[in-house]
């Protein structure tokens, strides 16, 4: 009996595999992480020598598993990370569930009049793009007001 077949999950462990698994034969470490940054993946693991030395190339990974030892389901369980990680990709855009998921971030805009009426002009624009009339008037009233 395999290990695949003694998992509790085996089925769906094998379809996944099947499914939706790969092998990508790349020439060097350089491509091997252009293609893992493409891919954004849920865990990013360097077991190799040295991998201090390719973690700066490392852009999109929720997280990163360093050398032989740091592995995944360490970091899952009691290492650290958030077991909670960005799957399907979303690593390039997106991080882990951490102590900043629970900040709440209130950007602060104070402009000059001369900076409001030099991008005003930009957000009409933009306001008619997007078939949001109200907005693209109120920038052009205010353009004019201070023009």
């Amino acid at each position: 009996q395999t290990r695949l077949e003694r998992l509790d999950r085996g089925v769906i462990a094998k379809a996944s595999t099947e499914e939706q698994g790969c092998i990508a034969v790349v020439a060097d470490m350089d491509e091997a992480l252009e293609l893992a940054n493409a891919f954004g993946p849920e865990h990013m693991c360097l077991m190799m020598d040295s991998p201090w030395d390719y973690l700066g190339s490392v852009r999109n990974a929720g997280a990163v598993f360093l050398g032989e030892f740091s592995h995944e389901v360490l970091g899952d369980y009691v290492a650290g990370p958030s077991h909670v990680m960005p799957t399907a990709g979303t690593a390039r855009f997106n991080s882990g569930l951490g102590v900043h998921s629970f900040l709440k971030i209130s950007p602060v805009v104070a402009l000059s009049d001369a900076t409001s009426v030099e991008i005003s002009r930009a957000a009409s624009v933009i306001g008619r793009a997007e078939g949001l009339t109200a907005h693209a008037e109120a920038a052009e009233i205010r353009e004019e007001l201070l023009s």
